[in-house]
């Protein structure tokens, strides 16, 4: 029976010093509903049950950071292009798209878009080496 008591006094003071150790190194913000050096008074003064009260009331979660918004973020306000660049840049980006639009794949078979002034339908012409490989 005496080696109960001496077990469970060496629980309880085991106890007792965790709890009071991390409610003296826990930062003050997280500390509810009283602050942080009355929360160590109430470990050292209660041993078991300030402790127990530390753990389910007073330590809190840490505080959550709210992420910021795009708009309010320096690094994605301080790139922002003039209004003549923006549209140049997507005068560029559609223009590389119609290219893209425009490339054919050998073996692809595709709509064929009337040819521009100066552009060639794609069609061959003949030329000398072909009549010289009919006859």
């Amino acid at each position: 029976m005496v080696r109960f008591v001496i077990i469970g006094i060496v629980i309880a003071v085991a106890f007792t010093l965790y709890a009071l150790v991390d409610a003296a190194m826990t930062d003050g913000s997280r500390a509810r509903g009283v602050s942080k050096p009355v929360w160590v008074v109430l470990v050292v003064v209660l041993p078991v049950i300030g402790g127990v009260l530390w753990f389910m009331i007073g330590k809190g979660a840490p505080p959550a950071k709210r992420p910021t918004p795009p708009d309010d973020d320096p690094r994605f306000t301080g790139t922002r292009m003039s209004s003549a660049d923006l549209d140049s840049h997507m005068r560029d980006l559609e223009q590389r798209l119609r290219e893209l639009d425009d490339e054919k794949f050998p073996g692809e078979e595709g709509p064929e878009r009337p040819a521009a002034d100066g552009e060639s339908r794609g069609e061959e012409q003949p030329g000398p080496d072909d009549d010289a490989a009919q006859k």
